[in-house]
């Protein structure tokens, strides 16, 4: 037992010293049975550089105090006022951005089936599809002939009424536009319709907002990071090398936003015939995930296997972990709700 021996004001005492670093953005200070030492800032979005300058610091000024034996920095984005939850988010606690370093991942899968298992395990849960030049959110939710009913609030703004189906409520691109009509705009119009997503629907009162971003790191992430308090981002690898060093891309991006990653998750780990239940199939390579996770010290929310139900019932409009609730996608899939929502929850 070491926590009486260090004293959190001495910690904050010490982290007042950093020239870079202003009094009202040290957040929080944790102290552990084990010397080790949480330090919680909010900071601006600031240059990567600063930024781990910063955290070199606060470790540097906190190893020396007597007790102390390891110390961690987590860094929170803080912005403008203006920024903060207005219009249709305001009572979302969290928003959270699921996210892939290029196409083709099951990025969207994932973000619907965790969408849905957050809603089982009785979450009120919002998904925002903002792939705006591909949005499949409404085909793999039933909801592809969907409409939805817009009003006015007492100000006489616009306001739209988000579709629901499954316990959870979503509005898509795919609502707005023909079958077959392809999305041709620009990143200012990209812009323009992420913010309407966010603050012109009737999001209403929300635990998670689960965002399903599109691949890469765009026009359509920096507005995001920009018009909301993220509480963190899920990036979506396969096991595939070319996969991971996308991955990667996209994990830095988010860093460089000052968002928190809050894990990655192996989509489609190991193939799992349906004749052969108890074989698998290291198809797209094996264990790559977890490694680059291990490697950039970030949580391992779960690894998914790829099933052929699991592309059958996203055809037929019933999300796996409904369709399925025994196979082994759909349990992994609830087990990455679950760790998500108590290291969400738990914060």
């Amino acid at each position: 037992m070491v926590t009486n021996m260090i004293d959190p004001d001495a910690i904050r005492e010490a982290l007042q010293t950093i020239p870079q670093l202003k009094p009202e953005q040290i957040e929080d200070i944790n102290v552990k049975e084990t010397g080790t030492i949480g330090v919680i800032l909010s900071l601006p979005p600031i240059d990567p550089n600063l930024r781990d300058s910063i955290v070199q610091q606060c470790k540097a000024k906190v190893l020396p105090i007597g007790g102390v034996k390891d110390v961690w920095v987590k860094i929170g984005v803080a912005l403008p006022k203006e920024k903060e939850k207005p219009g249709g988010v305001a009572q979302v606690r969290h928003i959270i951005a699921v996210s892939s370093g290029k196409g083709g991942v099951g990025k969207t899968s994932v973000s619907v089936n965790l969408a849905v298992a957050l809603a089982d395990l009785g979450y009120q849960v919002g998904l925002m599809d903002a792939d705006i030049y591909g949005p499949n959110v409404p085909l793999m939710l039933g909801m592809d002939s969907a409409s939805l009913w817009v009003e006015r609030d007492d100000q006489g703004n616009e306001m739209v009424e988000p579709a629901f189906n499954y316990g959870v409520k979503m509005i898509s691109m795919a609502f707005l536009i023909d079958r077959d009509q392809p999305v041709m705009w620009r990143g200012p119009m990209l812009d323009g319709m992420v913010k309407k997503f966010l603050h012109q629907a009737k999001w209403g009162s929300l635990d998670f907002l689960i965002v399903d971003m599109p691949p890469g790191t765009g026009d359509v992430q920096i507005s995001l990071a920009q018009s909301v308090p993220l509480t963190g981002a899920i990036v979506v690898t396969t096991p595939q090398t070319v996969a991971l060093l996308d991955a990667r891309k996209g994990l830095k991006m988010f860093q460089n936003l000052n968002i928190p990653i809050l894990g990655i998750v192996e989509n489609m780990s190991y193939f799992v015939p349906p004749d052969l239940p108890d074989r698998q199939y290291d198809i797209f390579g094996s264990g790559g995930g977890t490694k680059t996770a291990q490697e950039l010290g970030i949580p391992i929310l779960g690894c998914i296997p790829l099933e052929m139900a699991l592309r059958e019932s996203s055809d037929q409009g019933v999300p796996m972990v409904l369709a399925h609730p025994e196979g082994k996608s759909s349990q992994a899939i609830r087990l990455v709700a679950a760790q998500l929502a108590d290291r969400v929850l738990a914060s």
